[in-house]
């Protein structure tokens, strides 16, 4: 008979400190143009596993339906429950200022150089790699979930919604949350009962 495997969370790493916080935000934000949410999946889960993608995928919920910028918000969210408000600021500075230095100088060559014709060429393959890390990111996200009838539902609901009938976020957003919550109570109750 063979031992039962330890549970996931003691496979995680320690907890990280502001310091380390804000030189791995930094890192994501300055490997990240045109989003950084791979980036952050990428370092959170599979090269630090400060979580598991499971807990990734809940607190990623949670920044997407909250006011701002969801990786800001994630940001903040994992910063202060690792390290408290120092970690928030930390995960906050590192990913939203040194990047914010590189984007300032980049834009001033830019202005500089935008009728280039290479140039515009350029960020016309940075848009196609930046729609390729978000697709593998929402494939990786998406396979950690479970496969229920009520999750499906949900998800085919919000793409059809907001991706081929190009309704407005906020109201989706607004109608499904509450929808996809009354649905996980109900099904949590009948597990229970």
């Amino acid at each position: 008979m063979s031992a039962t495997p330890p549970p996931a969370e003691s496979a995680l790493a320690p907890a990280p400190t502001p310091r380390a916080l804000f030189f791995e935000f930094a890192r994501m934000g300055l490997s990240g143009f045109g989003g950084v949410l791979p980036f952050v999946r990428r370092s959170v889960v599979e090269r630090n596993r400060w979580l598991d993608d499971r807990d990734f995928v809940e607190i990623l919920s949670l920044g997407q339906v909250l006011p701002g910028p969801n990786v800001i918000n994630l940001a903040l969210m994992l910063g202060l429950r690792f390290a408290g408000l120092r970690g928030a600021l930390a995960a906050f500075c590192g990913l939203v200022l040194v990047p914010l230095i590189v984007v300032l100088c980049a834009m001033g060559l830019y202005l500089h150089y935008q009728n280039v014709p290479q140039v515009r060429q350029m960020l016309a393959g940075m848009t196609a790699v930046a729609a390729g890390l978000i697709l593998s990111t929402g494939l990786k996200l998406a396979a950690s979930l479970p496969r229920t009838v009520r999750t499906i539902v949900v998800g085919v609901t919000a793409f059809a919604a907001i991706g081929l009938l190009r309704w407005p976020l906020l109201p989706v957003m607004a109608v499904l949350v509450p929808v996809a919550l009354i649905l996980e109570h109900r099904a949590m109750r009948k597990a229970g009962a």
